[in-house]
């Protein structure tokens, strides 16, 4: 794909987002999501290999379907109220179908089906933006709707993600499909404290954002996609993957990492709301998505691949440091001890 043609989809996608984050009306909202989903899918199939083309078909249907949702939805709203705008969304089916149709957009449990799919068939440049600002429109739906949803059905949805992203990802081998169960076990976290702290859901989201970029960006450098190449790969850039086991250790949530601040204020505030049940299975739950990240954090750094006669090291690459990937790093191990300012904040 040519630079200008890339360009142009960048732009779109940014510009769709822009869009549906800063209306006030439903059809604007809905035409950001079209131009977003129209902009990614040429990045999706641009290898054309079958796998691409399956990935961008599977991808351009559930995005039409959840698209005609929320269209339906604000349609149902407006004939019952008389409004179009997005925070005076006050019937329930209407705030029903809203809330199936941004998980179908999502990817939350039960319409996760299609995202690791598509992020196995996308390339890894493409994933990182499927895995993060593809996300952000429906989550400002959510933010902008959040008073008007229905708590059980949230709760129940985010509970499942959990599970489902964490119990999914167990026996990966791909490490894009390893990454999409773990943004749908992500999304579990942001989706339950959105009613009750929808500031603690964006504040999730960009530090999910920010450590999610940091694992992509490091395995496009290291040109990685299974965990048997993961194995091999330290030799490229030593540096590099013990950056990857800390990044990835603090996406699984272990203190002192950044990862950690997120589920520790989720975890406070659900306390505060008389929901202690739901935040220890959630937190229980994400004992399942530590696993496959303490496998991942095992395959980079830590293991060695047998010695034998067949065996050749790869060669140690002298690209220059990358300053995106070493701020990005930085970020995501070491943003905990500011989190009272971060507090103050939110």
């Amino acid at each position: 794909m040519s630079p200008q043609a890339s360009s142009i989809f960048i732009i779109s996608l940014l510009l769709g987002t822009t869009i549906t984050a800063s209306s006030n009306h439903w059809i604007m909202a809905w035409m950001g999501l079209e131009i977003n989903t129209l902009a990614i899918l040429p990045l999706i199939s641009k290898s054309h290999h079958p796998r691409a083309i399956e990935a961008a078909t599977k991808y351009f249907l559930t995005q039409a379907t959840a698209s005609t949702l929320v269209l339906f939805s604000s349609m149902t709203n407006a004939w019952s109220t008389g409004q179009w705008d997005i925070t005076q969304l006050t019937h329930p089916m209407s705030c029903l179908i809203l809330t199936s149709a941004v998980a179908m957009k999502l990817g939350l449990v039960p319409f996760h089906f299609w995202f690791p799919e598509v992020l196995q068939g996308s390339p890894i440049t493409t994933g990182l933006l499927l895995s993060t600002l593809m996300k952000l429109p429906p989550i400002t739906l959510l933010y902008m709707t959040s008073p008007s949803l229905n708590p059980t059905l949230l709760t129940t949805l985010a509970i499942l993600s959990a599970a489902i992203g964490g119990w999914m990802g167990l026996n990966q081998t791909q490490i894009r499909k390893i990454l999409a169960f773990s943004s749908i076990s992500h999304l579990g976290w942001m989706a339950i404290i959105i009613i009750y702290n929808p500031k603690l859901t964006l504040l999730n989201f960009c530090l999910y954002t920010m450590m999610t970029a940091t694992v992509f960006l490091i395995l496009n450098t290291i040109k990685v996609l299974k965990l048997s190449t993961l194995m091999t790969a330290w030799t490229k850039i030593p540096s590099l993957n013990a950056m990857l086991l800390l990044t990835l250790l603090s996406l699984a949530g272990l203190p002192p990492l950044t990862g950690f601040l997120p589920k520790w204020l989720i975890i406070q505030e659900l306390t505060k709301q008389d929901m202690a049940p739901a935040a220890t299975l959630i937190s229980l739950l994400s004992l399942l998505s530590l696993f496959f990240y303490l496998r991942l954090a095992y395959c980079a750094a830590i293991t060695l691949p047998p010695h034998t006669t067949n065996h050749m090291k790869q060669w140690r690459t002298n690209k220059p440091a990358n300053i995106t990937i070493a701020m990005l790093t930085t970020m995501s191990i070491m943003l905990l001890p500011i989190s009272p300012m971060i507090r103050t904040i939110i």
